[in-house]
């Protein structure tokens, strides 16, 4: 569980550091809409580490990755409407439903561990 508590927050850092310049940041130079984006990601990268290494004692990387791709999108839905103010149109939740079902076969059948 602390796995995927660390990898939410991460997610909210990130999602701000790459997106959040995109409402109030127009008016910003390049360099410092960088410079801001980074010192946010060092926060969410403060986060991420550990939560890949405590994650990796219970899942696969193939795991980790799909579960921290399926908290980005659910993080990012809330930042789009909330913050960003954009609606939720269906063709995004049909893409959703089909990340859903990726994640589903990524733990719903045990994987073979390669022949060393």
């Amino acid at each position: 569980m602390s796995t995927i508590l660390l990898l939410f927050s991460s997610n909210v850092f990130m999602t701000f550091a790459w997106y959040g310049h995109l409402k109030y940041g127009h008016d910003w130079p390049l360099w410092k809409a960088i410079l801001v984006s980074w010192s946010i990601a060092l926060l969410e990268y403060c986060l991420a580490v550990p939560a890949n290494r405590l994650g990796y004692a219970h899942f696969s990387g193939f795991q980790l990755k799909i579960i921290q791709e399926v908290i980005t999108i659910v993080v990012f839905i809330g930042f789009a409407i909330f913050f960003l103010k954009e609606k939720l149109a269906w063709n995004y939740l049909v893409a959703f439903a089909f990340l859903g079902v990726a994640a589903f076969f990524a733990f719903a059948f045990k994987a073979t561990s390669p022949a060393v």
